[in-house]
């Protein structure tokens, strides 16, 4: 009987345990070769099925249909955006995205403008749909790595550069 309970038990907590945490991982490098900021944003594609699904009424198919692939990435776009320290806006520009295994990747880019400090970065990509979800950003090709975590009601954050 002991048996037959533990293992009820085991089946009833076992949904709970398979929850995932929402969470997408950005880089921002700043790229000296090409003289431009290049934003390479990594989405489990899981989330990306479920995003697509609330987002477009559950008529998309993010794997095999490009259109839809452009839809997300025009949605991800629509979240993200780039400032200098001062709060000038930088204009990023598509570059693509594509499906790599277990992920969905969305690739954007900007000119490195002369002189800058920092930047002042948004990412709400997927937080409209779960306030849980975290965006993790990693600043690079300006020093050391700077991270930014973008939870909760996070909207703009900034990332100085050493001199």
């Amino acid at each position: 009987m002991r048996f037959l309970l533990i293992i009820v038990c085991l089946l009833v907590a076992a949904p709970s345990l398979a929850h995932q945490l929402k969470s997408s991982v950005t880089t921002v490098l700043f790229n000296k070769r090409t003289h431009n900021i290049e934003l390479m944003h990594r989405f489990y594609l899981h989330d990306t099925e479920h995003a697509v699904a609330h987002l477009f009424d559950g008529k998309a198919d993010i794997i095999s249909n490009k259109a839809d692939q452009q839809r997300f990435v025009d949605y991800v776009e629509s979240h993200v955006a780039l400032q200098t320290l001062k709060g000038e806006p930088l204009t990023l520009s598509q570059v693509g995205a594509q499906i790599d295994g277990k992920f969905f990747w969305v690739y954007q880019e900007a000119p490195i403008p002369k002189g800058i400090k920092g930047i002042k970065m948004s990412n709400g990509a997927l937080r409209d749909l779960w306030p849980s979800q975290v965006n993790m950003v990693n600043v690079e090709g300006r020093g050391k790595i700077k991270t930014l975590h973008f939870t909760q009601n996070d909207t703009w954050l900034e990332a100085k550069f050493e001199q």
